[in-house]
């Protein structure tokens, strides 16, 4: 089982050395995980525990005065830490006490100190500490003085063009979860416990799941044909989902996952849902009334079977 810590201060969370991977990583795409797979590969061929340094809340994030969509949350990116055979994820609390922290402090107290680094892996991109001072010219400087190697990975490319958080954020932003599932490795995934709602759903003929969002920002917005997953099963399950703030009645501060399971009897309040996004149907909007939404609900809902290769005759039914 990978352990987790959060502090920069501590004994040694690696007696017997570390090969270590250092970033933000939203979304677990195929960049990073080609790079937690050298780190783990690394450690194995070292003898010494394969670990990840990460940050939350994400340092854009925290530098932005706009809230900042995401690809991942925090439990996803630990479990996928996890996957990827990393024994340790030291998630550091990234707030104006770390910010303030020199480049050079960071190698010594986190990498050195804390880690005991043989290796340290990053982006070649990647800058940290104080005014972004650090970079990898400096890892090697420092690295050669304090006994370890600062290694990166060629830039991982698919279709021509790097694989990054930024262009997968883009692509779902647009709907284009064909062109994102490559990217990440994977089909655009949101997952959570389902929790009561006001139950309008169930009054307009489509009961609905809920699944509160809260302070994470999602990358895509609107109505959406999705598969689902209930528990540990796979996502299979078809379904019509809203994400937003519900414009038209009882419009909420923060946005909600409302999915609507097509055919399904049963109680999900309390259980872990995944939802698979496969495509978008629409954006939201705001309608004049009940019935005006009823109706588009049941286009939507004849739409998402249609995509998810149902009948589209038996909506509402």
């Amino acid at each position: 089982m990978m352990r987790l810590s959060r502090d920069v201060a501590g004994p040694c969370l690696a007696p017997r050395g570390s090969v270590v991977a250092v970033g933000a990583f939203d979304g677990l795409h195929r960049g990073h995980q080609a790079l937690l797979a050298q780190v783990h590969e690394r450690a194995r061929e070292l003898e010494c525990t394969p670990m990840v340094v990460s940050f939350e809340p994400l340092p854009r994030a925290f530098f932005s005065p706009e809230p900042v969509p995401r690809l991942s949350s925090v439990r996803d990116k630990l479990r996928g830490f996890a996957a990827a055979g990393m024994e340790h994820t030291l998630l550091l609390h990234f707030n104006r006490a770390l910010t303030m922290m020199s480049a050079e402090d960071f190698v010594r107290r986190v990498l050195v100190d804390r880690l005991a680094a043989r290796e340290v892996w990053v982006g070649g991109d990647f800058r940290f500490g104080h005014k972004r001072a650090g970079d990898v010219a400096l890892l090697e400087r420092m690295g050669a003085e304090l006994g370890f190697s600062a290694c990166t990975l060629p830039v991982i490319q698919l279709h021509g063009a790097r694989v990054s958080a930024s262009r997968v954020r883009a692509l779902l932003a647009a709907g284009e979860f064909a062109g994102a599932e490559p990217l990440l490795g994977r089909p655009f995934v949101i997952d959570g416990k389902v929790e009561h709602g006001n139950q309008l759903g169930r009054t307009l003929g489509y009961p609905t799941a809920n699944i509160h969002l809260r302070a994470r920002v999602s990358p895509v917005q609107g109505i959406f044909a999705v598969r689902v997953g209930l528990g540990e099963s796979a996502c299979s399950w078809p379904g019509v989902a809203s994400l937003g703030v519900r414009p038209t009645v009882n419009q909420v501060s923060q946005p909600l996952l409302e999915v609507h399971l097509f055919d399904f009897e049963g109680d999900l309040y309390g259980q872990r849902m995944a939802v698979e996004f496969v495509a978008k149907l629409r954006d939201e909007q705001k309608f004049d009334g009940l019935e005006p939404l009823k109706a588009q609900m049941a286009l939507d809902s004849s739409m998402a079977r249609e995509v998810l290769g149902m009948n589209p005759r038996l909506a509402g039914a």
